[in-house]
Protein backbone atom coordinates (compact mmCIF):
# COMPACT_ATOMS: atom_id res chain seq x y z
CA UNK A 1 0.00 0.00 0.00
CA UNK A 2 1.26 3.43 -0.78
CA UNK A 3 -0.55 4.78 2.26
CA UNK A 4 -1.38 2.83 5.36
CA UNK A 5 -4.99 1.70 5.52
CA UNK A 6 -6.79 4.21 7.67
CA UNK A 7 -10.18 2.61 8.18
CA UNK A 8 -11.91 -0.75 8.19
CA UNK A 9 -15.49 -1.88 7.91
CA UNK A 10 -16.95 -5.35 8.60
CA UNK A 11 -20.16 -6.39 6.89
CA UNK A 12 -22.32 -9.48 6.45
CA UNK A 13 -22.98 -11.24 3.14
CA UNK A 14 -24.93 -14.35 2.21
CA UNK A 15 -21.68 -16.34 2.50
CA UNK A 16 -20.43 -14.89 5.80
CA UNK A 17 -18.74 -11.79 7.19
CA UNK A 18 -16.35 -9.79 5.01
CA UNK A 19 -14.17 -6.80 5.83
CA UNK A 20 -12.61 -4.02 3.83
CA UNK A 21 -9.79 -1.59 4.60
CA UNK A 22 -9.15 1.61 2.72
CA UNK A 23 -6.94 4.66 2.53
CA UNK A 24 -7.44 7.93 0.70
CA UNK A 25 -5.94 6.21 -2.38
CA UNK A 26 -8.48 3.38 -2.54
CA UNK A 27 -9.26 -0.10 -1.26
CA UNK A 28 -6.14 -1.47 0.42
CA UNK A 29 -7.39 -4.83 1.71
CA UNK A 30 -10.42 -7.07 1.39
CA UNK A 31 -11.27 -10.06 3.57
CA UNK A 32 -13.30 -12.87 2.01
CA UNK A 33 -16.18 -14.32 4.06
CA UNK A 34 -15.63 -16.00 7.40
CA UNK A 35 -18.10 -17.20 10.04
CA UNK A 36 -18.06 -14.21 12.39
CA UNK A 37 -17.60 -10.46 12.34
CA UNK A 38 -14.85 -10.82 14.95
CA UNK A 39 -12.91 -13.26 12.76
CA UNK A 40 -13.24 -10.97 9.73
CA UNK A 41 -11.93 -8.00 11.72
CA UNK A 42 -9.08 -10.03 13.24
CA UNK A 43 -7.95 -11.39 9.87
CA UNK A 44 -8.12 -7.97 8.24
CA UNK A 45 -6.17 -6.34 11.07
CA UNK A 46 -3.30 -8.77 10.45
CA UNK A 47 -2.89 -7.19 7.01
CA UNK A 48 -4.02 -3.63 7.82
CA UNK A 49 -2.56 -3.13 11.28
CA UNK A 50 -3.53 0.10 12.94
CA UNK A 51 -6.53 0.83 10.76
CA UNK A 52 -9.55 1.91 12.75
CA UNK A 53 -13.19 0.95 12.20
CA UNK A 54 -15.06 3.67 10.36
CA UNK A 55 -18.07 4.50 8.26
CA UNK A 56 -17.22 3.82 4.62
CA UNK A 57 -17.20 6.79 2.27
CA UNK A 58 -19.44 6.60 -0.81
CA UNK A 59 -16.94 4.77 -3.04
CA UNK A 60 -16.17 2.16 -0.37
CA UNK A 61 -19.88 1.79 0.46
CA UNK A 62 -20.44 1.00 -3.24
CA UNK A 63 -17.83 -1.79 -3.01
CA UNK A 64 -19.56 -3.17 0.11
CA UNK A 65 -22.92 -3.14 -1.71
CA UNK A 66 -21.37 -4.82 -4.75
CA UNK A 67 -19.75 -7.51 -2.57
CA UNK A 68 -23.13 -8.25 -0.99
CA UNK A 69 -24.66 -8.54 -4.46
CA UNK A 70 -21.81 -10.81 -5.56
CA UNK A 71 -22.36 -13.23 -2.67
CA UNK A 72 -26.10 -13.17 -3.45
CA UNK A 73 -25.15 -14.56 -6.88
CA UNK A 74 -25.71 -11.35 -8.85
CA UNK A 75 -23.29 -10.57 -11.68
CA UNK A 76 -20.89 -7.95 -10.38
CA UNK A 77 -17.95 -6.10 -11.92
CA UNK A 78 -15.15 -4.86 -9.66
CA UNK A 79 -12.74 -3.98 -12.47
CA UNK A 80 -13.13 -0.23 -11.97
CA UNK A 81 -12.74 -0.19 -8.19
CA UNK A 82 -9.92 2.14 -7.16
CA UNK A 83 -7.22 0.18 -5.32
CA UNK A 84 -4.31 1.24 -3.16
CA UNK A 85 -1.58 -1.18 -4.27
CA UNK A 86 1.34 1.25 -4.07
CA UNK A 87 3.47 -0.97 -1.84
CA UNK A 88 2.97 -4.12 -3.91
CA UNK A 89 5.66 -5.69 -6.09
CA UNK A 90 5.53 -4.12 -9.59
CA UNK A 91 5.33 -7.52 -11.33
CA UNK A 92 2.50 -8.58 -9.03
CA UNK A 93 0.77 -5.30 -9.90
CA UNK A 94 0.92 -6.24 -13.60
CA UNK A 95 -0.56 -9.65 -12.78
CA UNK A 96 -3.34 -8.07 -10.72
CA UNK A 97 -4.15 -5.62 -13.53
CA UNK A 98 -4.38 -8.44 -16.08
CA UNK A 99 -6.49 -10.57 -13.75
CA UNK A 100 -8.96 -7.74 -13.18
CA UNK A 101 -9.83 -8.03 -16.89
CA UNK A 102 -11.04 -11.64 -16.38
CA UNK A 103 -14.74 -11.03 -15.96
CA UNK A 104 -17.69 -12.69 -14.31
CA UNK A 105 -18.08 -16.37 -15.22
CA UNK A 106 -14.69 -16.62 -16.92
CA UNK A 107 -11.50 -18.27 -15.75
CA UNK A 108 -7.86 -18.30 -16.71
CA UNK A 109 -4.86 -20.40 -15.69
CA UNK A 110 -1.68 -19.51 -13.83
CA UNK A 111 0.31 -20.11 -17.03
CA UNK A 112 -2.03 -18.09 -19.26
CA UNK A 113 -1.94 -15.18 -16.84
CA UNK A 114 1.86 -15.27 -16.79
CA UNK A 115 1.87 -15.24 -20.58
CA UNK A 116 -0.64 -12.36 -20.59
CA UNK A 117 1.83 -10.14 -18.73
CA UNK A 118 4.68 -11.15 -21.05
CA UNK A 119 6.45 -13.44 -18.62
CA UNK A 120 5.78 -16.76 -20.33
CA UNK A 121 4.20 -19.85 -18.88
CA UNK A 122 7.34 -20.63 -16.87
CA UNK A 123 6.36 -17.76 -14.54
CA UNK A 124 3.19 -19.61 -13.47
CA UNK A 125 4.65 -20.12 -9.99
CA UNK A 126 5.17 -16.37 -9.69
CA UNK A 127 1.50 -15.90 -10.58
CA UNK A 128 0.62 -18.39 -7.85
CA UNK A 129 2.67 -16.39 -5.36
CA UNK A 130 0.91 -13.19 -6.44
CA UNK A 131 -2.45 -14.90 -5.89
CA UNK A 132 -1.43 -16.08 -2.42
CA UNK A 133 -0.43 -12.50 -1.52
CA UNK A 134 -3.47 -10.87 -3.13
CA UNK A 135 -4.42 -7.95 -0.86
CA UNK A 136 -7.95 -7.64 -2.22
CA UNK A 137 -9.42 -11.00 -3.24
CA UNK A 138 -12.78 -10.73 -5.00
CA UNK A 139 -11.84 -7.26 -6.29
CA UNK A 140 -8.71 -8.86 -7.74
CA UNK A 141 -10.52 -12.11 -8.64
CA UNK A 142 -7.90 -14.73 -7.78
CA UNK A 143 -10.70 -17.31 -7.48
CA UNK A 144 -10.89 -17.22 -11.30
CA UNK A 145 -7.35 -18.59 -11.70
CA UNK A 146 -7.21 -22.36 -12.24
CA UNK A 147 -4.31 -24.77 -12.51
CA UNK A 148 -3.40 -26.42 -15.79
CA UNK A 149 -6.02 -28.77 -17.15
CA UNK A 150 -8.86 -26.90 -15.45
CA UNK A 151 -7.93 -28.20 -12.00
CA UNK A 152 -8.99 -26.06 -9.07
CA UNK A 153 -5.46 -25.17 -7.97
CA UNK A 154 -4.72 -23.46 -4.71
CA UNK A 155 -6.67 -20.94 -2.70
CA UNK A 156 -5.26 -19.57 0.54
CA UNK A 157 -8.43 -17.80 1.69
CA UNK A 158 -10.52 -19.18 4.56
CA UNK A 159 -12.20 -22.37 3.41
CA UNK A 160 -9.48 -23.08 0.84
CA UNK A 161 -10.49 -24.73 -2.42
CA UNK A 162 -14.07 -25.21 -1.16
CA UNK A 163 -14.50 -21.42 -1.01
CA UNK A 164 -12.98 -21.08 -4.48
CA UNK A 165 -15.41 -23.66 -5.88
CA UNK A 166 -18.36 -21.92 -4.18
CA UNK A 167 -17.36 -18.53 -5.56
CA UNK A 168 -16.95 -19.92 -9.07
CA UNK A 169 -20.33 -21.66 -8.75
CA UNK A 170 -21.94 -18.28 -7.93
CA UNK A 171 -20.68 -17.19 -11.36
CA UNK A 172 -21.99 -20.30 -13.10
CA UNK A 173 -18.54 -21.88 -13.46
CA UNK A 174 -18.43 -25.56 -12.60
CA UNK A 175 -15.14 -27.19 -11.75
CA UNK A 176 -14.59 -30.63 -10.39
CA UNK A 177 -13.87 -31.00 -6.71
CA UNK A 178 -10.41 -32.24 -7.62
CA UNK A 179 -7.66 -32.29 -5.07
CA UNK A 180 -6.36 -28.76 -4.57
CA UNK A 181 -2.70 -28.09 -5.19
CA UNK A 182 -2.64 -25.92 -2.08
CA UNK A 183 -4.86 -26.09 0.94
CA UNK A 184 -6.03 -23.20 3.05
CA UNK A 185 -3.73 -21.69 5.58
CA UNK A 186 -5.04 -21.50 9.12
CA UNK A 187 -4.94 -17.84 10.12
Amino acid sequence: MSHAAQHTHVFETAMGFCAVAWSDSGIARFQLPVKSAEAAERLLQRRAAGAEPGAPPEDVAAVVAAAKQYFDGEETDFSHVRLDLGGEDAFFGQIYDALRRVGWGRTTTYGALAKEVGAGREAARDVGEAMARNPAPLIIPCHRVLAAGGKIGGFSAPGGSTTKIRMLALEGVRVGATEAAQQTFSF
